[in-house]
């Protein structure tokens, strides 16, 4: 099992808009081959950095899943309203 943290820091005043569109990728993701969980967090005080915390059966689902054309389409209402280019840290057991 690993889990895949996902760092984004969304533009000024789009805070709203980039809920709709994360929302409507986890939903997507949920149907995804191999995925267990996930959240989303918002930074305390910071709310244009959000943390999304995934876990995946293990590397190959989520490989799959971030190369999928499901999630390209849904990345395409995401990444317009982001300031940089989201960050993915992948974790596994020890």
């Amino acid at each position: 099992m690993i889990k895949v943290l996902i760092r984004r820091r969304i533009m000024p005043g789009l805070e709203e808009e980039y809920d709709l569109a994360a929302r409507s990728a986890m939903r997507a993701s949920i149907n995804a081959n191999g995925f267990i969980a996930g959240e989303s967090l918002c930074e305390r005080h910071y709310p244009e950095r959000r943390l999304l915390i995934t876990q995946w059966r293990d590397l190959a689902a989520w490989k799959t899943w971030y190369r999928s054309t499901e999630r390209e389409q849904v990345m395409q209402y995401v990444l317009p309203l982001l300031v940089e280019d989201e960050e993915v840290s992948l974790y596994e057991h020890c």
